[in-house]
Formats: C-alpha cells, sequence, structure tokens
C-alpha cells in the first residue's frame, strides 16, 4: 500500500504484508546451489563465529562461497573477516564484498555510513532488507551460501525460512542443559516449516588445558556428544577474529562431521 507505514499492528488492512508469504526472486545474474541457514534458539551462543568458520571451510575445499548475514540488527560477520567500508552498485546490481580469500558477503553494516549505527527498524523493513540482499546482490556463481541468521524464532528467521530456498539448516548451541531446551524451539520450528536439520555445533563445548593438555567440560557434557561438532574454547581464534582475520584459523579438524553432512545433504 502507498500510505504503508510499516507498522502492522496499527493496520487493518488486509494487504500483502498479511497474504501468505511469497519466495524471493531469483537473480539472473546468481547462481546459487546451496543456501544453508545458521540457526540458534538464542544469542551468544557463536552462531556468528560458526557462520564465518564453515565459509572458510568449505572455500578451502574449493567451493564457492558467499554470507548473507541476515542478522539485520546485530551484524558481525564484515568484522571477522576484516572488511570495512560501503558496497558499491554496477548500476544494476550491488556487488558484495569479497574476502581475502575469496568469500563473497552482504551486511548491513556494510550499508551503513557508521558501523555504530543503530538499525532500529521493524520487522517488515528487515524484512525487505533481507529481499534486497537476495535479489539485488550480484552472487555470480556460488557452491554455498550461509545465512547468518539472529536469534529465536522471529520475523527474520521466518522470512528466512519461508522466502529463501533453503537446503537446511545448521543450529548452533553451547552445552548448558537451558540452552539444550532453547535448541528443542529451533528444531521444532524447522520441523513447522519443513527445513531439514543438516548438523547441530556445540561451540564452547570444552578447554584443552594447556599444561596437562585434557579436555575439560567446563558448562557441562551432557548431551553434547550428540552433536554433529564441537568447537572448544579457544582464545586465539577469538583474537583472528577482533583483529579481522578469521581465515587464518583452519577448522576443518572441529567441522569434518558437519561438513560431511553438508556435502552429503
Amino acid at each position: 500500500m502507498p500510505s504503508c507505514n510499516h507498522d502492522c499492528g496499527s493496520c487493518s488492512a488486509s494487504c500483502g504484508e498479511r497474504s501468505e508469504p511469497q519466495k524471493f526472486s531469483n537473480n539472473p545474474n546468481s547462481i546459487i546451489r546451496n543456501v544453508i541457514g545458521i540457526v540458534s534458539g538464542k544469542g551468544g551462543v557463536g552462531k556468528s563465529l560458526v557462520t564465518g568458520l564453515l565459509a572458510c571451510t568449505m572455500r578451502r575445499k574449493g567451493f564457492m562461497t558467499a554470507i548473507l548475514d541476515a542478522d539485520i540488527t546485530g551484524p558481525s560477520i564484515p568484522r571477522m573477516f576484516g572488511i570495512h567500508g560501503g558496497v558499491l552498485s554496477d548500476g544494476h546490481y550491488i556487488q558484495p564484498a569479497v574476502s581475502r580469500d575469496g568469500t563473497k558477503m552482504i551486511s548491513m553494516n556494510l550499508c551503513l555510513p557508521d558501523e555504530t549505527q543503530p538499525v532500529v527498524w521493524r520487522g517488515p523493513v528487515l524484512a525487505g532488507v533481507l529481499q534486497q540482499f537476495w535479489e539485488e546482490v550480484d552472487w555470480g556463481i556460488t557452491d554455498y551460501m550461509f545465512v547468518d541468521m539472529p536469534p529465536g524464532t522471529g520475523d527474520v528467521p521466518l522470512t528466512v525460512f519461508q522466502s529463501l530456498p533453503l537446503k537446511g539448516i545448521v543450529i548452533v548451541a553451547t552445552p548448558q542443559e537451558l540452552v539444550s531446551m532453547i535448541v528443542d524451539k529451533a528444531v521444532n520450528m524447522a520441523g513447522l516449516m519443513n527445513i531439514p536439520v543438516l548438523g547441530t555445533v556445540s561451540n564452547m563445548a570444552y578447554f584443552v588445558c594447556p599444561d596437562c593438555g585434557n579436555k575439560h567440560y567446563i558448562f557441562g557434557g551432557d548431551g553434547i556428544h550428540t552433536a554433529t561438532s564441537e568447537l572448544p574454547i579457544l582464545p586465539e581464534l577469538a583474537g583472528l577474529c577482533d583483529a579481522g582475520r578469521i581465515e587464518d584459523f583452519d577448522a576443518s579438524g572441529y567441522l569434518d562431521g558437519l561438513v560431511d553432512a553438508l556435502v552429503r545433504a
């Protein structure tokens, strides 16, 4: 509607925002073979970290990779890759940023004049940004696109589940029992949307003592061994991400099980 203020709570009109969600259109310049959503039931579990590591790992294996940062209000992907500044347009399509090793990406932080500027938008506007990221970015040929989603089961995850051609999702969690309950919410949401769960990652699963070399499951170990992959607490990895050098870390030994699951899917 021309007069829409994007506040469905104050409007009773039966407009397109209230109709059955539509699949986003395909960009003729983009051939995206596999779209994988990275989800979590709550924040702070390392979902963006896993997204970045998966893109780097698949790139090392020779696949063309991309990241669509769907966490519009809390983007962190560009910083991990050391990318700052805006993206450009060729007059027809937005050109994604490209990392040192060749991973393409788009993120709200690349579209703001100031990276610290807050994004205070309602759900319909966020969905419109996602549509632009999918339809108006020149992704070229991409074997694996990883979609870094905000936590929970709100507007943005729902839009991604309903509007993007997801091959499946990867669920990221930490070992605590409470988080396991929250993981069930993400699994159940995927089930409602008929989206397969391709694997799970237990992040901060354990700590390796630098003195004795033993693994210590400091957040508890119940149930985490059912995860497809486990990521330990690695101070050096945190330092690389802060420095924008996530691509310097080889996560193959930690994510092999998950990568195999993605290739088989």
